[in-house]
């Protein structure tokens, strides 16, 4: 193989993979040198020019003239006086010898190598290009098209062909994807793995929909509203703390839009995930009363050193503030960073109920505070629920369950 052949068919391949001509030139001038420092220990003397288009490529070997008998004699970059006759009879001690290396003298193994390592080199500076691709879109919303479906995972294509990957764990429980399909997600992290760039996208993440506003909301695009914090619990529920420097603007109207046009969009990309939109504010008590929201608040009692917040509510008022699967409770803790108690407050009707902590010598303190989390603060409010309502929301063991009701139907009993 000649060097036109050589260079002519790698930057065919160079092209294809869209490599730039510097970087392709860059890349062939390694390769050659290596070559040089396989064949004569160094390249320093040595001058390699390449014309990728023409498929040119010419080394020069340049050493200094010097007397045969010079001390200097055996260094790389000399040549005796005798020698350099014999490439040109006119030369003089002193003057330079430029030597042009034909590619076969390498030898045609060494070719062959060459041959291969400009290829190798290009499909790692691929995987590099990738990488540093996907590696400064993190965060960032992305479509790609379903082409595998496997247990743990599903592997995309984008629109160069790059294989992604959305893991079971970055998929909402609700999301039903076939081949073919296009799927939205963000770039979660780029790992690489044994020299190959894993891309890994997410759906759950709150980057996700904190993106997804970003794109209906052209408030929150441009900067005038500010998404504070985003806590979720992927297809059920969301809660998203907004605020406005502009007071001419309503941050959580801008969001929602127009009879909820805004937010529609957002809520059927991620599969009619519940989202709540708050205005966030630096008054805690306000705060909570609005994270818990659909719930009315009747008080609210702050614990600073032990990050825990008792809520109270009347009766009719604690089973929105818990939420369906207990998920508005737990959102609006994690949103306002503190641990959050809901209590009934109880009227003149309920002398005959018994608040919990009067059976802390029957049932392990732990065990009420577990009901006390979810509202449940007196005997008839636990009684009122069935045993798989109990176990579903404190996912205490039947066993616990049973000897529960067992304890505070006796009180009534008695």
């Amino acid at each position: 193989m000649d060097a036109k052949i050589l260079i002519e068919s790698f930057a065919d391949f160079a092209r294809s993979k869209n490599v730039d001509r510097p970087t392709m030139i860059r890349i062939l001038e390694d390769v050659f040198r290596a070559m040089i420092r396989k064949k004569f220990e160094t390249d320093e003397n040595f001058d390699v020019t390449i014309n990728a288009d023409q498929g040119d490529l010419e080394i020069f070997r340049i050493r200094e003239i010097v007397d045969d008998n010079s001390e200097d004699i055996w260094d790389f970059d000399k040549i005796s006086f005798t020698e350099a006759r014999k490439i040109e009879p006119d030369f003089e001690i002193g003057e330079e010898v430029y030597e042009k290396i034909e590619l076969e003298e390498f030898g045609r193994r060494a070719v062959q190598m060459a041959r291969q390592t400009l290829i190798q080199r290009i499909k790692d500076l691929e995987k590099d290009i990738l990488y540093n691709k996907y590696e400064e879109q993190v965060g960032e919303i992305i479509s790609a098209e379903v082409y595998q479906i496997l247990g743990r995972e599903i592997l995309l294509i984008d629109g160069d062909g790059n294989e992604l990957i959305l893991p079971k764990a970055e998929q909402i429980s609700k999301d039903r994807f076939r081949k073919g399909d296009s799927v939205k997600a963000i770039v979660h992290r780029v790992d690489m793995i044994n020299g190959n760039p894993k891309i890994i996208l997410s759906r759950t993440s709150p980057v996700f929909l904190e993106r997804l506003f970003e794109n209906e909301v052209p408030e929150v695009y441009d900067g005038l509203i500010t998404i504070v914090k985003i806590v979720r619990e992927p297809g059920e529920r969301a809660k998203v703390a907004v605020e406005s420097y502009d007071d001419r603007i309503d941050p959580v109207g801008a969001c929602v839009g127009m009879k909820g046009s805004r937010i529609h969009a957002v809520v059927r990309e991620l599969q009619n995930e519940n989202i709540d939109v708050i205005n966030y504010t630096e008054n805690l008590e306000l705060y909570v009363t609005r994270a818990l929201s659909p719930a009315k608040v009747s008080s609210i009692n702050v614990d600073e050193e032990r990050k825990r917040i008792s809520v109270f509510l009347k009766p009719d008022q604690v089973s929105l503030a818990i939420g369906k699967g207990g998920f508005n409770i737990k959102l609006a803790s994690r949103l306002v960073g503190y641990e959050i108690d809901v209590f009934r407050e109880l009227n003149e009707y309920d002398d005959e109920d018994v608040d919990l902590n009067e059976f802390v010598d029957e049932i392990d303190a732990w065990i009420i505070d577990e009901l006390k989390k979810t509202g449940l603060d007196t005997a008839k409010s636990v009684l009122a629920l069935t045993k798989e309502d109990l176990t579903r929301r404190t996912e205490l063991e039947e066993e616990t369950v049973d000897e529960i009701f067992r304890i505070l139907r006796q009180e009534f009993e008695q």
